[in-house]
């Protein structure tokens, strides 16, 4: 049981350092620097648009490098390269970490996916301050996610109802029934059900298959996590899901360019 815990402390551990490095940041960068970003006024891409787009295939594919569970996954190649081959094998959306002490993601990367690729690039990070979501605009962000594992249903409907008003797609993260059914409000363009056990990190694709039915039809249904055979998305998709975010599987090969290519292939 100790060990349960032990791991369940990741998450927290991330929010308190996150709160640190927010706090810091908004030391040295203010609101209305952000604001004069090249990217804080440019029209985001719609999230909706692209995931259901015959012509895509629904991944959100992930640049990661590294993450508390695994340890480091990839740390040798380059955010442009990679990104621009997930987008040109049909990718939907891009997810890119910004954690850096967990993750060893950069805001930078962020940055130079966006400028590298014109499909939709969620900021993949822990959201718990306003002025996160800003700082995602100025960044070139399209979608932010939100986790409501960290976040009370009060915090959700600010932080979502900001990124609405700057253009933002919302993502909803949620492990649980009992999360979701909290966390719902009309600002969310899409919920994401996490496979992962956030207490012990083992990932079951079938938290996905139980929510699914709970999700309300408005809204996107992504699948996160534990997705390594075209042949679950298949299924996932039967189940109603029309978003898979796919980070490790292809990133821990030495080519993730190469790996999303092989699985969409076969994925056709």
């Amino acid at each position: 049981m100790d060990h349960g815990l032990k791991k369940m402390n990741i998450l927290d551990k991330i929010v308190i350092n996150k709160k640190k490095e927010v706090h810091s940041a908004k030391s040295r960068t203010s609101y209305t620097k952000l604001e004069e970003s090249d990217f804080f006024n440019r029209e985001c891409y719609s999230f909706k648009d692209f995931l259901l787009d015959p012509a895509r295939t629904g991944i959100i594919a992930e640049f990661k490098r590294k993450s508390p569970s695994k340890g480091i996954i990839n740390d040798k190649v380059s955010v442009k390269t990679v990104t621009n081959a997930y987008a040109d094998a049909g990718a939907s959306a891009l997810s890119v970490l910004t954690d850096k002490d967990f993750f060893m993601g950069k805001k930078a990367d962020l940055i130079a996916a966006r400028l590298a690729n014109t499909i939709p690039v969620l900021r993949k990070d822990f959201m718990i301050d306003e002025y996160q979501i800003i700082e995602a605009k100025s960044l070139g962000a399209d979608i932010i996610l939100l986790i409501a594992a960290i976040l009370t249903p009060a915090e959700i409907q600010t932080l979502a109802s900001l990124a609405k008003s700057l253009g933002l797609n919302v993502l909803l993260e949620v492990h649980n029934l009992e999360e979701l059914q909290r966390s719902i409000n009309p600002n969310l363009d899409a919920i994401g059900v996490n496979n992962r056990n956030l207490a012990d990190f083992t990932v079951s694709v079938e938290t996905s298959y139980q929510l699914a039915p709970h999700i309300p039809t408005e809204f996107l249904k992504i699948s996160e996590s534990a997705i390594s055979h075209p042949e679950t998305i298949k299924q996932l998709k039967t189940a109603g899901f029309q978003g898979f975010l796919i980070g490790e599987n292809f990133m821990k090969q030495e080519d993730p360019g190469k790996a999303i290519r092989d699985f969409v292939n076969e994925l056709k």
